[in-house]
């Protein structure tokens, strides 16, 4: 885990490298945020530090014909496997408190510091900004600071025909108090074939968006906490929007933390193969190349079910659950062959 973490961090060191001097972003912050993205990495990389590590000392019990001593000793295949659990049982808790409790704030934080150290603001793809429907309205937000402030807001207000009613334009918006504080309004009222416009300095704007909303655009739904997700999912399907990237996103997490015990199942009965020639060394390169094959596998699996629009939890399982099965029918095979 901490080689593979030095290298993920070198790779993020190199590619900030490219962004430095720009306004205040310095080394300094480029060292904060390579540190502040460690524990996204962490929390990426449990499963395959998992497997090569079982892989590793099982391969060093095999090569010492240790195991061959527990199976003549009357210890079973299964008893083995299952002595392992608690060691799996603790690194799941460990992916789940870093992959909910630490990663999102982490790698939020890490995002923050280089938009405000460049002086940049969050936004869509879109040259016009952030688009969302909210209720009858659709709203267009140009920026979002780093803060989760909003500048240049846009409301487009619709009745229940479609027909505009209001245009309401803000300079400046901060959450507050369960509402949005607007500030320099102007808004543009559309009734009975008449056209009003008037300015405001201030105003309140109750809105289903909120703060941690914004969290989508500074980082991936992927690295996001499950309650945020959650919450951000609730607020597709009221506004009858797509959800199926964020439910996956959200089947992952819940699915995350128990892969470490699949990967301790599936190291398991390569003790028993070929037990004396190749040793723990052929075992960690049957471990890295699985573990390999398991992200592309279920990065694959992943696009295949959004293009395909399959069920989200069945995206994300698959690929743990084709792993566990072969991880169970190996131990069964080397137990009663």
């Amino acid at each position: 885990m901490l080689g593979l973490i030095a290298l993920f961090s070198f790779f993020d060191f190199l590619h900030e490298i490219n962004d430095l001097g720009k306004n205040k972003y310095g080394l300094s912050q480029i060292i904060i945020f390579v540190i502040l993205s460690i524990p996204g990495h962490i929390y990426e990389i449990i499963p395959l530090s998992v497997l090569i590590g079982s892989m590793y000392a099982i391969g060093q019990l095999s090569q010492n014909s240790e195991l061959i001593v527990m199976r003549a000793s009357g210890l079973s295949i299964r008893k083995i496997a299952a002595s392992l659990f608690y060691v799996g049982l603790f690194f799941s808790i460990f992916t789940l408190v870093i992959g909910d409790l630490i990663a999102p704030g982490s790698e939020k934080n890490a995002q923050q510091l280089k938009i405000s150290a460049t002086d940049s603001s969050v936004s869509q793809e879109f040259k016009s900004g952030f688009w969302i429907k909210d209720g009858n309205n659709f709203v267009n937000i140009e920026n979002v600071m780093p803060d989760a402030s909003l500048r240049d807001i846009h409301i487009y207000e619709f009745d229940k025909d479609f027909n505009l009613r209001t245009i309401t334009n803000a300079k400046k918006g901060i959450f507050d108090n369960g509402q949005w504080k607007l500030e320099d309004i102007s808004q543009t009222v559309f009734s009975n074939n008449l056209v009003k416009t008037s300015s405001i300095v201030k105003g309140n704007w109750k809105s289903l968006i909120r703060p941690e909303m914004m969290n989508v655009l500074i980082i991936s739904p992927e690295k996001m906490d499950t309650l945020n997700l959650f919450k951000f999912i609730d607020y597709l399907k009221i506004n009858n929007q797509k959800t199926t990237r964020y439910e996956v996103a959200l089947w992952e997490k819940i699915i995350h933390p128990i892969i470490p015990i699949v990967m301790l199942i599936f190291a398991v009965p390569f003790g028993f193969l070929q037990e004396r020639s190749g040793g723990k060394f052929l075992k960690m390169f049957i471990g890295i190349s699985a573990g390999i094959a398991y992200q592309i596998f279920n990065t694959m699996i992943r696009h295949l079910g959004l293009l395909n629009d399959w069920p989200p939890y069945l995206s994300a399982l698959i690929p743990t659950l084709i792993f566990l099965l072969i991880g169970l029918y190996l131990i069964f095979r080397f137990e009663y062959k």
